[in-house]
């Protein structure tokens, strides 16, 4: 039986993993790096950010616009994204392009120039004005300074308008040679793809390549990494003159390789996660106090975060988090029928088959996965997980992850004391065991 993918790693320590789907003309096709703004130091928020659009800024073989120019003409988009840990350069093109777009992107990735650096620092700046006008996202980042505390896991991945606005040719190159590692770099591929010819196209890239490059990552950026986070419960509010309040509640996490990653999207199917949630079904079908609310979980290396959202109007702020607080308790006393487990299970088992029908989430998930040293599951092996998630694991949980008394509050919102007021029964939840609250304005 032929193995749903394969991978190989080349002597530099680049590994290529592929994955062919029969019947299709595509392939995805993606760098995936293993850095991110939890690897920055203090002084260099925002670079890892700032790297990612400058590979589109032209490269030793190719101007900016040339590269667009290319990609338009086959037919296809490039783009780029960063996250706490890692930043990948993606794209989907038609089976027969694949030669061309690899070696356009291998150049992007291993050659940058940094050329335009003023005009793209630019379109960054206006990109972190739009998301500080933003409430509902802010929220969010606003909520991990509160779980993470000092941790390098708590700032913004899109950084400080400071730190853009200073940063130099000569530093996005130092921070390239040191992050752009090749142990460091996974090339993914699914779709209509010959696994050998791929691993013979990264060779021939690599041949071309002076020097692959010297481990000098910063020792005191990747001991803060490591460190655990000061997990304690924290408010932190930030006023902004707004219609809606926008409030988060979270806490601590589980690991990316944790085995009950499979419990905690279950539960989240029941808490928040699908239209039939008890979250959504309690605070906007009954009551109509918000339109968007919704729970949900971010995995790292050594840690992770869960969390909820509820965006509403100043009179129902009171109210919906008076439903939010209740529904948490209740999680923690009754976190699922068999129903809901039940009807759970088969929601995400659905979600990701769906999603696997997508070459380029099947390319991601290998990207990912091998990057992070994760197995990479068969739909069947993933099914089966599902479907062995219990009643006692999801109540383990749920005790261990949503106890109203350990989770950081963070808002957006027109007035703080309004804010402060409305939050007060879930600070008391659990009143009998809870830890001071240490409580930040921004």
């Amino acid at each position: 039986m032929t193995p749903e993918h394969r991978i190989t790693t080349l002597d530099s320590g680049v590994r290529v993993v592929t994955e062919r789907v029969p019947g299709v003309r595509s392939v995805a096709l993606g760098f995936w790096i293993a850095t991110g703004s939890a690897s920055e130091r203090e002084e260099q928020v925002g670079i890892s950010h700032l790297l990612e659009h400058m590979l589109f800024r032209g490269t030793e073989r190719y101007g900016s616009e040339e590269i667009d120019q290319i990609f338009d003409a086959m037919g296809a988009e490039i783009n780029a994204g960063t996250d706490k840990e890692a930043t990948s350069l993606y794209t989907r093109v038609l089976d027969r392009h694949l030669d061309h777009a690899f070696t356009v992107m291998s150049d992007m990735i291993w050659h940058p120039r940094f050329g335009e650096l003023d005009a793209e620092r630019e379109v960054v700046l206006e990109e972190i004005a739009m998301y500080e006008d933003d409430p509902q996202d802010r929220v969010f980042d606003v909520l991990g300074k509160a779980i993470f505390g000092t941790h390098p896991l708590g700032r913004a991945v899109i950084g400080t308008a400071q730190v853009v606005g200073a940063v130099t040719r000569e530093q996005l190159a130092e921070f390239h040679t040191e992050r752009y590692l090749s142990e460091s770099i996974v090339i993914a591929a699914a779709g209509s793809v010959d696994h050998d010819e791929l691993v013979q196209m990264a060779r021939v890239v690599e041949s071309g390549r002076s020097q692959p490059g010297v481990s000098t990552t910063d020792g005191h950026a990747a001991q803060a990494l490591l460190r655990r986070p000061d997990f304690q419960p924290r408010v932190r509010f930030l006023e902004k003159d707004t219609e809606q309040y926008h409030v988060c509640v979270g806490g601590a996490g589980i690991a990316r390789e944790d085995e009950r990653r499979f419990a905690l999207r279950v539960l989240e199917g029941v808490l928040g996660g699908t239209s039939s949630s008890r979250l959504f079904q309690e605070v906007r079908e009954r009551r109509g106090l918000a339109y968007s609310v919704f729970s949900y979980s971010n995995l790292y290396a050594h840690t992770g975060e869960v969390g909820l959202y509820v965006g509403t109007r100043p009179d129902n702020l009171a109210e919906a988090l008076a439903v939010v607080t209740a529904e948490l308790e209740r999680c923690v006393e009754d976190p699922a029928s068999e129903e809901e487990l039940t009807r759970s299970r088969e929601n995400l088992k659905g979600r990701v088959v769906l999603a696997l029908e997508s070459t380029g989430a099947r390319m991601s998930r290998l990207g990912a996965s091998v990057m992070n040293g994760l197995p990479i599951l068969s739909v069947n092996d993933m099914i089966e997980r599902i479907d062995s998630v219990t009643i006692e694991q999801v109540r383990e949980l749920a005790t261990q992850l949503f106890a109203p008394h350990q989770l950081s509050v963070a808002g957006v919102g027109p007035d703080e004391e309004s804010f402060r007021t409305a939050i007060e029964p879930l600070l008391t939840a659990g009143v009998q065991s809870q830890p001071s609250v240490q409580a930040v304005t921004l």
